[in-house]
């Protein structure tokens, strides 16, 4: 699968591993979500960055006290349809300030990829051609955003309230 970024695609580092796999005493390992349960004290024991793939049925709530220690978070997209992982995203940079790495994985179509990034995820795993140009163009897509995000983009309606106040002014 390919790892894109806003700069373009780029190698991954992180090297995922199985549930039953044994933990590299270093570099950038990658576990589900069941692994990070099982054996979070010795995943964060460890030399090297620990990431956390969650399926977009997992409690993101339950990484609440581990985000400032995540330097990985990745979201799964089992089908386009389904935007659970847009809410979890939320979740993560919005109510518990994760700061790290928030990657798509699964069906990341370009389409999607702006309200992906106005969610918070900042690198795509993506098969689909024409994707990395997508992302490229994507936030520049609309001047003017209608929404709060996790972008720091200002909705329309903050706009024209500055714009009442400065005429009342």
């Amino acid at each position: 699968m390919t790892l894109f970024r806003e700069s373009g695609p780029v190698e991954d580092p992180w090297q995922r591993l199985a549930d039953d796999a044994p933990v590299p005493a270093d570099g950038l390992v990658l576990v589900s979500f069941a692994r990070w349960r099982e054996a979070r004290a010795a995943l964060l024991a460890r030399r090297g960055p620990v990431g956390v793939a969650l399926a977009n049925t997992d409690p993101v709530e339950a990484l609440a006290s581990d985000v400032s220690r995540l330097d990985l978070i990745a979201l799964h997209f089992p089908k386009f349809s389904d935007g659970r992982a847009y809410s979890q995203a939320r979740l993560l940079r919005g109510r518990l300030g994760y700061a790290g790495e928030l990657r798509a994985t699964g069906n990341v179509l370009q389409d999607q990829a702006l309200f992906m990034l106005r969610c918070g995820f900042d690198a795509f795993e993506s098969e689909q051609k024409g994707f990395g140009e997508a992302l490229a163009r994507a936030r520049a897509l609309f001047s003017v955003v209608y929404q709060p995000a996790e972008d720091s983009r200002i909705p329309a309606s903050f706009l024209r309230l500055g714009r009442q106040k400065a005429i009342v002014s």
